[in-house]
């Protein structure tokens, strides 16, 4: 079953248990979800729909971190569309499991020790890997750590 039908689904049982935040944070997201596979003009596949995913919450925090203190409102809004955006985004990887990743991908582009000349052609063994599992800016910050 694809994103769109499980959050429709997800929404309609949020719509007859009466919670209209829950409701309003999944239509946001169906909406989201739609206009990318309108977009598209075919069915999304799951990294797709997981980068939907990803960018809604994305938007959701930089909102959070750009409103002012007197907007709670607003702000316990986008902290509760996190939350149930959470509930359908897959596990991102964590450190050790980026770090196993990055270090098969400097084998597989044969590197015996990467300088920063060759970032790009790890990058373009190791993205693949990870695309949608894990955040670019930690995987950033990880490759720089392998590069001399």
């Amino acid at each position: 079953m694809s994103k769109i039908e499980t959050v429709r689904k997800a929404m309609m049982e949020a719509l007859k248990a009466g919670d209209k935040p829950r409701k309003e944070a999944l239509s946001l997201l169906l909406s989201a979800l739609k206009a990318k596979f309108i977009d598209k003009r075919a069915d999304l596949t799951e990294d797709e729909e997981n980068a939907v995913i990803y960018k809604e919450m994305k938007e959701a925090q930089e909102t959070i971190d750009t409103m002012p203190e007197s907007r709670q409102d607003i702000i316990g809004e986008c902290k509760n569309r996190i939350s149930v955006y959470g509930e359908f985004a897959p596990k991102r990887m964590d450190e050790s499991e980026i770090k196993a990743i990055i270090e098969k991908a400097i084998a597989e582009a044969g590197l015996t020790e990467p300088t920063a000349k060759d970032k790009g052609k790890l990058m373009r063994v190791l993205m693949p890997m990870i695309s949608g599992k894990a955040d670019g800016s930690l995987v950033n910050k990880l490759v720089g750590e392998y590069l001399k």
